[in-house]
């Protein structure tokens, strides 16, 4: 009898062996022919595509921008010209030596010119404007000419007409608070919390709440909110190999370098807070100490120009985003901003696979359910977590057939195992023992 072995995962990747799949669905379905057809197919759009059609509708857009300030410097030279001109004659006409006079031809004559001149004027600036109209529109033609309006053709309105609508919709309304929250539009999230009677904890709001107070102040940089919240959670950010709390003092040690041969001593006296940090950033701290020779002549003037780059300010920000979202848990990026940079990149090929299973009338293929009929690459940086495939089925697993592991150590899926059983028993696809379906255990990555 072969001696049990467990399943043994390969890296995350596009494997074309393993059982373990990037997070986006492979080709699905009974046949592999259909799905490896469409690939083939599908003609190069992409992301590079896309990005020309959009350089094109900017092109024009920058046309009708130009236009636009043309036409609005020809308008105020006109009327102003205009106004002197009027303003020329009104002088003549106010004159002490006409007062109470009846207007000779002369006079009659030349307010009728006036007259005629502010017409004509005001006729061109207006056909100048029609001119205008045209550009806007052909804006509107190169946008239609070169995107398809028509997205319903992707989507499947099953999503939201199923029974489980209402706690679809409140996910995505919690999505787009926990993104309004993220982004310290906290009025906002809190008014949309209201309007859909969502019932946001207190304990989820904090978080985002500190956050946001403390970046509000590296904005205006203000060190100290950071600084406190550094120091208070100083172990944890050790647990995550964090130089948060070094970063934060060197950039205060650094404004105070900016501060001239006044805060010599003051920087002298701060440059203590480095001591716990003399392991691990030696190169740095001996940097900053060698600034000091300088401050006499000004930082700006020396070799350590450098230090007083805006960029640290920016730099320090995201340093804090980063490491304070993986101390309370939450990710860097919204979901709601990860599914629409995502949903960006797979429109264009989305709408292509449909265009071609249209063209080819293989609909069967995409059935609008928890599958795509190709896999579509998002790069490295939407790599989360591992997905089963199962090897009996060639399906991707599902919440509602997830992947189990037998006694004997093998992986399938749920729907897999139901079809192996005979007689109340199981055997294992790839060795021979024998075992009860009910001794599978669900698997969780």
């Amino acid at each position: 009898m072969m001696e049990p072995c467990a399943v043994r995962f390969p890296p995350v990747g596009p494997s074309d062996d393993g059982a373990l799949r990037h997070a986006l669905p492979p080709p699905v379905g009974p046949s592999d022919d259909g799905a490896s057809c469409l690939r083939r197919a599908l003609p190069p759009m992409g992301v590079r595509r896309m990005m020309e059609l959009c350089a094109f509708v900017e092109r024009e857009l920058d046309k009708v921008l130009h236009k636009f300030l043309s036409y609005g410097q020809h308008c105020e030279r006109s009327l102003e010209e205009l106004l002197c001109y009027v303003s020329q004659l009104r002088q003549e006409l106010s004159s002490t030596a006409l007062q109470g006079a009846p207007l000779s031809a002369t006079l009659s004559l030349m307010m009728a010119q006036c007259c005629r001149k502010i017409k004509d004027t005001v006729q061109k600036l207006a056909s100048d404007h029609k001119d205008i109209h045209s550009s806007v529109s052909r804006v509107g033609k190169a946008i239609d000419r070169n995107f398809d309006a028509e997205l319903c053709s992707v989507v499947s309105d099953s999503v939201w007409e199923s029974r489980e609508k209402q706690q679809q919709q409140q996910i995505l309304q919690m999505a787009i608070v926990e993104h309004l929250y993220q982004q310290g539009m906290l009025s906002v999230a809190e008014e949309l919390s209201q309007e859909s009677t969502l019932n946001v904890d207190l304990d989820f709001k904090q978080p985002f709440l500190e956050l946001n107070r403390i970046l509000e102040a590296l904005h205006k940089q203000d060190l100290r909110p950071a600084l406190d919240w550094a120091i208070s959670n100083r172990q944890h950010l050790l647990e995550l190999n964090s130089s948060l709390e070094f970063k934060l003092h060197r950039l205060h040690f650094i404004r105070l370098l900016a501060g001239g041969p006044d805060k010599q001593l003051e920087a002298l006296s701060y440059a203590r807070h480095f001591q716990p940090f003399a392991r691990l950033h030696q190169r740095e701290i001996q940097v900053m100490m060698g600034s000091l020779v300088y401050l006499p002549l000004g930082i700006e003037n020396s070799p350590y120009c450098h230090l007083l780059d805006a960029r640290h300010w920016t730099e320090i920000c995201e340093t804090f985003t980063r490491d304070a979202c993986a101390l309370l848990g939450l990710s860097v990026e919204s979901p709601l901003s990860v599914s629409f940079a995502s949903g960006c990149v797979a429109l264009p090929v989305l709408m292509n696979i449909k265009a071609v299973i249209e063209q080819r009338q293989c609909t069967g293929v995409w059935s609008h359910k928890d599958e795509l009929p190709i896999e579509i690459e998002l790069g490295m940086k939407c790599w989360y977590h591992s997905v089963f495939a199962c090897p009996i089925l060639r399906q991707q697993t599902t919440d509602s057939n997830p992947p189990i592991k037998l006694i004997c150590g093998h992986v399938i899926s749920r729907d897999a195992l139901n079809k192996l059983i005979n007689g109340g028993k199981l055997k294992c696809p790839y060795c021979p023992m024998e075992q009860n379906p009910a001794d599978g255990k669900r698997i969780i990555f």
